[in-house]
């Protein structure tokens, strides 16, 4: 079997769903249906936020920059995916996959802090009400934001470094309609013992310590709510989170469980990689608009104000 090194750079092939290669054309009709509403659902929401003055707020500023986190992650696997279903373009060149996965764990860091960032907005906005316009001004939301993409950016480069060095003499075909790190370093015949501790402590100092702060912040937002005096001020005060909750849990439950699915799932049918992959990126840009859009009363509103 043909070893490629680093100077010879591998080719990959990338998998739709195993064994229903021939139903590949039917499957895209979901897929283009979950791409389009996550593309135009998102879309809304940045436009509804851009052109409504009232929603010129710190909640807002971070619904759209979540917003734009799910359209960058869409954009990132649109072009390999649908690719496979229509027309199965299964091959990626190296460069190629170092890039796609350089954006899809880009963005997805970028999410679950943006997360982080609105869970500290209900905080605030709970906890210190009469401060919450003092502590979350314009300038600290753009230098949150910039931290937000510095902070992916600077863990993922040696990551993606890293696989450079690696020599490639496997089989080349990747678990997923994209690439994706763990899948990716599962093919090389190097030692990648660093690979691996270095992606583990990238996952944990992003998605691990951010979920455990999140968690923290609701522990702290419960005390808060308890110390109101009246029943229906406790209930008006939590409502505001549930959005938020919910879009905690739809994004940290399919991350853990793809996680899961490759590190200790090796001997799982090809089918359970292929379901965790989709729904860790399709279901949360899909579902976080109609979230908001449902459960944000301001969101709602703005919504039925946009010409059809």
């Amino acid at each position: 079997m043909p070893i490629f090194h680093n100077a010879t750079l591998p080719t990959f092939l990338l998998t739709g769903v195993p064994g229903l290669e021939w139903a590949h054309a039917w499957i895209s009709i979901p897929f283009c249906c979950l791409y389009v509403t996550a593309l135009s659902g998102n879309t809304l929401i940045l436009f509804i936020i851009l052109t409504e003055p009232s929603l010129h707020k710190p909640m807002y500023y971070f619904l759209s920059m979540l917003s734009t986190t799910d359209i960058g992650l869409c954009i990132s696997t649109l072009a390999t995916v649908l690719g496979i279903f229509w027309v199965n373009a299964r091959e990626i060149s190296f460069s190629a996959c170092l890039s796609q996965m350089f954006f899809i764990h880009l963005f997805t860091f970028m999410e679950s802090s943006v997360l982080l960032a609105m869970a500290f907005d209900r905080f605030v906005a709970i906890s210190h009400p009469l401060r919450y316009a003092v502590i979350l001004t314009h300038t600290r939301i753009a230098q949150i934001g910039l931290a937000v993409i510095t902070r992916g950016t600077v863990i993922l480069a040696p990551l993606v470094l890293l696989l450079k060095r690696l020599s490639f003499c496997h089989s080349l075909v990747l678990h997923h309609s994209y690439c994706f790190h763990p899948d990716v370093m599962e093919l090389s015949c190097s030692d990648t013992k660093i690979n691996s501790a270095f992606g583990l402590t990238a996952i944990i100092s992003t998605a691990g310590v951010d979920s455990i702060f999140i968690l923290l912040s609701y522990v702290l937002i419960i005390r808060s709510v308890l110390n109101i005096a009246s029943p229906e001020e406790r209930k008006k005060a939590f409502s505001t989170c549930i959005s938020h909750i919910t879009a905690v849990a739809i994004f940290y439950i399919p991350l853990i469980s793809l996680s899961f699915v490759h590190r200790f799932g090796k001997r799982a049918p090809p089918y359970v990689h292929t379901l965790m992959g989709n729904v860790y990126l399709l279901i949360p840009p899909v579902m976080n608009p109609i979230i908001y859009s449902v459960k944000t009363k301001q969101i709602r509103r703005a919504v039925k104000k946009v010409p059809s």
